[in-house]
């Protein structure tokens, strides 16, 4: 899939600004909700119109402001499978997966609907209505009525966001299985890190409707380069810096100073909370944090430390569990500093 989007486009009181140029086989789109994902989505689908620029995709001009191109959406072999899956609640599953190639002949409308009801492990749901159908099902007859229209690219919008944890992780591995199966290019739209890891390996970050760099996804998790990439993946602990020395630097935040560092020029760390370790309790005053809150996890503890002039607390995830914290320990810590992130 080649894609090509050099757009603008107001959202109320802001400019939704996007600049892609890529050549891959599957695309996501992540970020938190209101930052422009889903718009971009509903632009190169033709459901909402840029107010300027230039959409391509695999050679193909969708949209043009300066050579007043603007395809209409049945024009654009897109399929498009919505965020409530969008079935005809009148319908069978049989007709809503019919509803798209109803200009075909009867007989092709047979094969090409059941050729989907079985590829899509439907069969005996034919004659339900959508009222009948558990959340998975449902989604599967979504996704057969986007692909027997055979689109040349899939859009996504967040696709899993309905269901629960469990259930959203077992199809959404079913669902990248039959992306992959029948080689359909896509884009999806997420605000999961987890699930964006498991869909692609390429990944652009939406922040505050702007589309940032395009990042493979084990370096935007591992080597995050901004604040946004940091929190986005799940780092918790993020401190403003000021550079002491070469290798020392005082993490603002924390009121903490760390050394045996390369303290290039940054304005934040982040350090994810299972790369910090607690030692020994010791209720003395030489320990510098002191536990503010304990949360037990199933398989971990989450322990909240502050320093006594910290603006923010340091959450670090343990999973000894027989280290008996509770609030008013003072502690010290050790920090991975192979683990820190250097942030702009």
């Amino acid at each position: 899939m080649s894609l090509y989007i050099d757009i603008e486009k107001r959202v109320g009181e802001k400019i939704l600004k996007v600049k892609i140029n890529q050549e891959c086989k599957k695309l996501v789109f992540l970020g938190q909700s209101g930052s422009g994902k889903s718009m971009t989505l509903k632009c190169i689908a033709g459901l909402e119109t840029p107010d300027k620029g230039k959409i391509i995709l695999n050679n193909k001009v969708l949209f043009d402001s300066d050579e007043k191109v603007n395809l209409p959406p049945q024009d654009r072999k897109v399929g498009f499978l919505f965020q409530n899956y969008g079935l005809f609640p009148h319908m069978t599953v049989k007709k809503n997966i019919e509803i798209g190639i109803s200009n075909l002949r009867k007989k092709d409308i047979e094969e090409l609907s059941q050729r989907y009801i079985n590829k899509l492990k439907l069969n005996g749901l034919e004659n339900r209505y959508p009222y009948e159908l558990s959340g998975g099902q449902a989604q599967r007859v979504a996704l057969a009525r986007v692909l027997v229209t055979e689109p040349e690219v899939l859009l996504l919008d967040e696709p899993f966001s309905a269901l629960d944890y469990h259930l959203r992780k077992n199809i959404g591995l079913e669902i990248n299985e039959i992306l992959n199966e029948y080689n359909k290019n896509s884009i999806i739209v997420t605000h999961d890190i987890e699930e964006a890891y498991r869909m692609c390996e390429d990944i652009v970050v939406y922040e505050d409707l702007e589309a940032k760099v395009k990042r493979n996804r084990h370096d935007l998790f591992n080597n995050p380069s901004t604040v946004l990439e940091a929190k986005i993946t799940g780092c918790k602990n993020i401190s403003r810096v000021k550079v002491l020395e070469y290798n020392t630097i005082y993490a603002i935040d924390w009121d903490l100073i760390i050394e045996d560092i390369n303290a290039k020029k940054f304005k934040y760390i982040g350090i994810r909370e299972n790369n910090i370790s607690i030692d020994k309790v010791e209720d003395s005053i030489s320990k510098e944090f002191v536990v503010e809150n304990v949360i037990e996890n199933p398989e971990t503890i989450s322990v909240f430390l502050r320093k006594d002039k910290s603006k923010k607390a340091i959450e670090v995830r343990l999973k000894n569990k027989d280290l008996k914290l509770v609030r008013g320990n003072r502690v010290s810590i050790n920090i991975n500093r192979n683990k820190i992130y250097y942030l702009n």
